[in-house]
Order: structure tokens, then sequence, then C-alpha cells
């Protein structure tokens, strides 16, 4: 093991044994769920107390890039868009960015994902994302049609073979919880309720005929309806 140097004025000795325990990863080559060394192992080789490698530990097992379980070794973790999603909360709730500017962005991922969903799915992909279009139809409840709602879209992205594509997508969950009853709340009339669902079924029928450009053409209505709508009613 390398034995890199903890520097107290570069952030603090908790930040910089993080900062060694991500080299420490990199370095080896490890994946996720390589095991790593002790904390014990981690303090004596890096010269600091086992409290601030104690720290370190929890430092990145909050940002999901260790898992730590009680009673065996910690684990290299795999990618996990409810970080992102946490980031993406706050910089929305203290002004940072806007909820206009994480639409656009989600309006540029979810035209992309269509399109490459349509390329690469598998057919148990697409039979998912059409179930989960039609189980919109049958939903009469806010957590329902959320639920279906959220797997069609992350089934989507997942389709799309891009795991960034993906874990991106899962990002906005949290802001999907809020935004979908609210766009489902401005639906009054069967005719509404029933152009949605034609929307979603659109989508789910191209990528499941493997049309890409349709797939895209069909998600660009989708959104332009279901979330324009939501930003037009909050003024």
């Amino acid at each position: 093991m390398n034995n890199p140097q903890i520097r107290a004025e570069k952030g603090g000795l908790v930040a910089s044994a993080t900062a060694a325990v991500r080299d420490y990863i990199s370095e080896h080559g490890l994946k996720v769920g390589d095991n790593l060394p002790s904390e014990g192992s981690f303090a004596s080789e890096f010269g600091v107390s086992r409290p601030v490698m104690r720290e370190a530990f929890h430092a990145l097992s909050a940002l999901k890039v260790i898992d730590v379980g009680n009673g065996r070794r910690a684990r290299v973790a795999a990618i996990d868009g409810s970080v992102m999603g946490s980031s993406i909360s706050h910089a929305v709730s203290t002004s940072q960015v806007t909820l206009s500017d994480v639409w656009e962005v989600r309006r540029t991922l979810e035209l992309r994902t269509a399109e490459l969903a349509a390329k690469r799915r598998s057919e148990e992909q697409a039979d998912l994302i059409l179930s989960s279009a039609h189980a919109l139809s049958l939903s009469r409840d806010d957590q329902s049609r959320t639920a279906s709602d959220t797997q069609f879209h992350q089934t989507i992205a997942l389709a799309s073979g891009n795991q960034l594509f993906y874990q991106i997508v899962r990002s906005f969950e949290q802001m999907m919880e809020v935004a979908i009853p609210k766009a489902w709340a401005g639906r009054k009339t069967e005719e509404e309720h029933a152009e949605t669902l034609r929307l979603h079924m659109a989508v789910a029928e191209a990528i499941a005929d493997q049309k890409p450009e349709t797939a895209r053409h069909a998600m660009e209505a989708h959104f332009a309806r279901s979330i324009g709508d939501v930003f037009s009613r909050d003024g």
C-alpha cells in the first residue's frame, strides 16, 4: 500500500484521509464489490487516528463511494443517482439553480434516452416500458401514477445502455414525486387524461418498434405537454 502524505492544511485530516482512500481505490484498480482494508489498517498506513479514519469512512459511505455494513469489511460501492439527486435538490432549495434549469436538462437527457432505447432496448425492457405506460391508464391516485411514471422514465434511461444516463434520470426522482401529481392535477377532463396516456404510449410503442426518430419526437411531445403545463400554471 502506498503511503500518501496526509496534510491537515489541505482541508483537514478527515478530508485528506478521504482523498487517500479514493486514491487507494483508483491506484489498486478496485471494482464494485471489492473489499477495502480495515479502518485500522488505513489509519496505521496513513498516520492518522482511528476516529479520523472512521469519519473518513462515514463521509465516503454518505457519498456512496464505499458500502459499509455491520460485521463486514467496507466494499467499493456502485454508482448511485440519489447522491446527485440530493445535490440537485439542495441547489434548487438554495436558489442556485431554478426548477426550469433542472427540467431543461432533464428534457435534453430524456429525448436522447428515448432515441437510444429504441436502438438498444431488450425485449424485456420494451415490455416493461409498455406495461408502465399501460399501468398509468389503470392508476387512480397520485402514488400509483407516480410509481408507474417514474418506472416508465427510468426504464427508458436504463434501456439506453448508458449507465450514467440512468443514474442522472434517477437523480430527478424526488422532484418527480412533486411534479407528477402537479401535472395530473391540471388535467380536469377525460380528454386531457386520455391525451396524457396517449403521449406515454406513443413513446413506449416507438421504442418497442425500434424507431429512434419517432421515439425522440414522441418524447418531445410528451415532455412539452406534461412538464410545460406545470410551469405554465406556476407562472
